[in-house]
């Protein structure tokens, strides 16, 4: 489970620490992390720990800081800058740093990241309702279709609001064009020069083409290429050193010796002068060199956009409307007006609006975009349908159950966006040398000038000294090495998301990499979760009345088990009563009043806790339907045993192929279940296991997973009741099954939508394909930076004669980003069968 609280007091990087420290090292807190900027602290609990608690160990620990529930409808402080926010389920508005530089912090509005100085991106917005507006009056504008109040036309839809991410590509391609106007002109001045007889003095006198490439660089410096030096200069101040640190150092010295050397060019030494008496100038380096990383920022920009593409995928399967149905007729409303328990109409060919179930009717509806699965899926009556699924040729009303951000596609859509924004551990080493990678870049740029300025050609050494200094600063690019894990996060998550395998952070996505033991329920993972009981079996007694009242017992219960019994009963007619001090005993079964009998339903377990008195022929018969692979439970009457429920649960096609595709992979797979010895040993030994255990409680799964763990193994765990919990959230990663409960689903860190093992396999082919797909990006990134730099400095010169423009420098370091998110984007077309 997971909490958010306020917390009041902090006031730096140091108060975060001692908060974050402090909550993570209490018992029962799994992980804890805390936002300066909100003052908040996200805590996940394997149990509930009160408020009084966590402040009881903050004054223990010596914190005077006040920790309380966090109220989501208080005002955020006004600020001028982006302030961190929590994420809407509403609209867009929601922005985060590409490189997460601060963690999974989001912003409030457009601009700069105040760590890397990149372009904040959009997240993409949540589903919208079609407004409708007059071709008239615009200013008319309603949430549903009718016609114009001033002038009766009939309203139309709204064009789709322009996203941030939108804007700003096209704001960079507009300034693009312009800096190309400019730029192409100063570089055509600039080459002319190098040529034997410069047509161009034959127009006019060199000193005017110098004018005139200061005069082209200008708009380029100061309007289009402006933001790059604001962003140096904060990076400068605050001291977080990034790209357009060495970007603005590098081409501001190039502009600045520039203009001094146009307009006090006798101030410069004689190392400085050209044969022919002038001084370089470098005002096409300058506009070049900033043309080229405005590229680049466009190619990112329009990239960023693809990388998000799964979520917004997902965003288009919601539909903008659905037919509400109102004493027998039909009208179109929007799917924000829909209400839980409103029937809904659904047509052949459209999208399901919200989550809910068929009441009237039946049809065969596509799954494959939630599920991953092609094959349409047949639905009747009582049957549960999602939001976003596709309806195949037959119209069915529903009734709606989960609406807004209760339904599924809401939920896989938050758990995508937030998982893409998580930081895999991998990360943390690039994170450490970037945090020294800029101040090394300037002392080698420093370090170059001096060696070429006295070591470098007699003639002219100050010239080669500063144009290779000025070229060290450009070619580095810490942002392929900040880039190389979050692209492929991004599109990592994504890509599971739409083959029905939902992530909730990029830890979890590292770590099933490297999962060497699977450790899976019985119920519900290994078998269809969909038990039908055989037979109700009475010794004494009659077998209608004891199926009366453990259907009533199991009336509260939400195990697929218990469920079973209910409709069994309700097949056959049976009455439901009223049950009093109905109690779940973890791991054993159920007890409770039913009328003035104590009745309980469980294993053996549970009989010997309640005292039950058990024959020999019951535990006889028992035993018998046990090795037949069959669930018994023992029916007690008020402390005497007297008969049994048969339920059988299919195994589930899937399962025997995807344990062995993952025993091939070298994972070993252990089932665990709460069944006896003799029905787990029959599912064992179908699906060919070699290791399960028989009767495990709760805790019983939670020990042996630590034991595991304690001779080093990587452990995942596979389950979907409520007893799974523990264990989910012990294990290195837990999967739930989409098909089960929803605290199943909380405690793992992946939910398999469609609820079997094959989705695991897949999970772990996506892992390995992510991680490969970082090490590609992150290697990338280091040998781009270990050979352009020395490169950029001069090694090659005394041996080849050839030494790197500062054009082609930054030519390369623009491309370098694009190149790694080039490289992330093709995880969408991996294939998870395997």
């Amino acid at each position: 489970m997971k909490h958010t609280y306020k917390i009041t007091g902090m006031s730096c990087n140091g108060c975060r620490t001692n908060v974050e420290d402090t909550l993570n090292n209490i018992k029962g807190v799994l992980k804890a992390t805390v936002n300066l900027d909100e003052g908040k602290a996200e805590v996940e609990m394997g149990h509930h720990i009160t408020t009084e608690t966590l402040q009881q160990e903050f004054l223990k620990a010596g914190l005077h800081y006040s920790i309380a529930d966090f109220d989501p409808n208080s005002d955020n402080e006004k600020t001028d800058k982006p302030i961190a926010i929590k994420p809407i389920e509403d609209g867009n508005g929601i922005f985060y740093c590409p490189m997460h530089c601060e963690g999974e912090k989001t912003y409030n509005k457009a601009g700069d990241c105040p760590v890397c100085g990149m372009d904040l991106i959009e997240q993409p917005k949540a589903i919208q309702a079609t407004q409708y507006t007059c071709p008239m009056h615009p200013e008319i504008i309603r949430d549903e279709p009718g016609s114009c109040p001033i002038c009766g036309m009939d309203l139309v839809p709204m064009e789709p609001k322009e996203s941030e991410e939108d804007k700003t590509y096209l704001k960079l391609l507009k300034k693009m064009k312009v800096s190309l106007i400019f730029a192409i002109p100063v570089f055509i001045i600039s080459m002319s020069m190098h040529l034997p007889s410069n047509p161009l003095t034959k127009l006019m006198p060199q000193i005017y083409w110098d004018w005139s490439q200061f005069v082209l660089t200008l708009p380029i410096v100061f309007y289009t290429c402006w933001m790059f030096y604001v962003r140096a200069w904060k990076s400068i101040i605050t001291w977080n050193l990034n790209m357009f640190t060495l970007v603005g150092i590098g081409t501001g010295a190039a502009f600045l010796f520039s203009i001094v050397a146009l307009l006090l060019p006798d101030v410069f030494p004689q190392e400085f002068k050209s044969d022919m008496g002038g001084v370089d100038l470098y005002f096409e380096a300058t506009a070049v060199i900033l043309t080229l990383v405005l590229l680049g920022q466009l190619l990112e920009a329009r990239a960023h956009s693809k990388t998000s593409g799964a979520i917004k995928e997902l965003l288009k399967l919601a539909p903008s409307e659905a037919t509400l149905v109102v004493n027998g007729e039909d009208k179109i409303v929007s799917i924000h007006s829909i209400k839980k328990d409103d029937l809904l109409r659904v047509k052949p060919g459209e999208r399901i609006p919200v989550d809910g179930v068929i009441v009237e009717g039946s049809s065969s509806i596509d799954e494959s975009m939630i599920s991953g699965e092609p094959i349409p899926v047949d639905k009747t009556v009582n049957d549960k349908v999602n939001s976003g699924t596709i309806n195949g040729t037959k119209s069915f009303v529903m009734k709606a159950e989960r609406v807004g951000s209760e339904t599924l596609l809401s939920q896989i859509i938050k758990m995508v966006s937030d998982a893409s924004r998580s930081r895999a551990p991998i990360q943390r080493l690039a994170d450490t040398i970037s945090k020294y990678f800029v101040p090394i870049v300037v002392v080698v740029s420093i370090i170059t000038f001096i060696v070429w300025a006295y070591f470098g050609p007699e003639k002219n050494a100050m010239v080669y000294a500063f144009v290779n200094a000025v070229a060290v600063l450009i070619i580095a690019c810490p942002c392929a090495l900040g880039l190389a894990t979050p692209m492929s996060v991004m599109v990592g998550v994504g890509k599971g998301a739409q083959n029905g395998i939902l992530i909730k952070n990029a830890e979890a996505l590292e770590t099933m990499n490297k999962v060497n033991v699977l450790i899976t329920d019985k119920t519900g993972t290994l078998t269809e979760g969909k038990p039908s009981v055989e037979k109700v079996v009475a010794l004494e007694g009659d077998s209608k009345d004891l199926l009366q009242q453990i259907a009533s017992l199991n009336q509260y219960s939400e195990h697929p088990l218990a469920q079973a019994v209910v409709n069994y009963a309700k097949e056959n007619k049976s009455k439901l009563i009223k049950v009093d001090d109905f109690e779940a005993v973890t791991g054993m079964g159920v007890t409770g009043t039913v009328g003035k009998n104590k009745v309980a339903l469980g294993n053996k377990k549970l009989m010997e806790k309640i005292k039950a008195s058990v024959s020999k022929d019951l535990d006889a018969q028992i035993l018998a339907e046990q090795k037949l692979g069959k669930t018994v439970s023992y029916i007690a009457v008020d402390q005497k045993a007297l008969g049994y429920v048969s339920i059988t649960d299919a195994i589930k096609l899937t399962s025997a192929k995807a344990i062995k595709t993952l025993m091939k992979q070298g994972v070993e797979v252990i089932m665990l279940t709460g069944d006896n010895e003799n029905t787990a040993k029959a599912v064992a030994d179908e699906l060919h296991l070699t290791r399960f255990k028989a009767g495990f409680l709760p805790e019983d799964k939670l020990k042996f997973i630590k034991n595991l763990q304690s001779e080093g193994k990587i452990v995942a765990m596979a389950g979907d009741g409520i007893n799974d919990a523990p264990a989910l959230a012990q294990s290195n990663v837990g999967i739930a099954m989409g098909t089960g409960t929803d605290v199943a689903i909380e405690s793992a860190a992946m939910t398999l939508v469609k609820g079997d093992l094959q989705g695991i396999v897949k999970a772990k082919n996506l892992s390995h394909a992510v991680m490969k797909n970082i090490k590609q990006n992150l290697f990338f990134s280091f040998i781009y930076n270990v050979l352009g730099v020395p490169i950029a400095a001069g090694v090659l010169f005394p041996v080849f004669g050839l030494l790197l423009s500062p054009i082609i420098a930054a030519l390369a370091m623009s491309f370098s980003s694009v190149s790694v998110i080039a490289n992330s984007l093709r995880l969408r077309g991996v294939s998870l069968e395997k």
